[in-house]
């Protein structure tokens, strides 16, 4: 998973332009979404975006998804779950100083989003903590709604 994490952030441009169609897609099925129920979709949609996410970014099925603002780099693969930075730990050579084989998901953000036009920006916003509530819950239905103004 780790490598094909490390290729998603190398081709953040690219993924971040088809994760940009891809919602447009999603926001012309609202009607049918509204239709067929939003509660109703929620479990097999979530396991389809748990399986596409989870195989390209690493995916922790947070339900509040910030891929587009950092780099296509998940913030919640980082050990502390820190989605605004990172942490004093970082090790010399750039790795986690929890997880020392690992690189610092920030700094993997950081070169993911200087890939992605405004990404340098996007990655300065900052995130609102993670909403427990929403874990496993898919993300791609909460744009969804977010966009068309239905989020209830």
């Amino acid at each position: 998973m780790y490598a094909v994490r490390q290729w998603s952030v190398r081709h953040a441009r690219g993924l971040n332009a088809f994760y940009r169609a891809f919602e447009s897609v999603l926001v012309a099925l609202h009607p049918l979404f509204e239709r067929l129920g939003y509660e109703r979709l929620e479990r097999p949609v979530a396991a389809v975006e748990h399986t596409v996410k989870g195989l390209l970014f690493d995916c922790r099925m947070c339900g509040q998804c910030i891929l587009s603002s950092t780099g296509m780099s998940c913030p919640m693969n980082c050990p502390k779950n820190l989605r605004n930075g990172p942490c004093g730990g970082v090790r010399a050579n750039g790795h986690c100083e929890v997880r020392p084989e690992m690189k610092c998901v920030w700094l993997e953000a950081v070169t993911g989003a200087a890939r992605i036009p405004g990404g340098m920006d996007a990655l300065q916003q900052v995130q609102v903590a993670v909403d427990r509530r929403l874990e496993g819950r898919s993300s791609w239905l909460r744009a969804v709604r977010q966009r068309v103004g239905d989020l209830s």
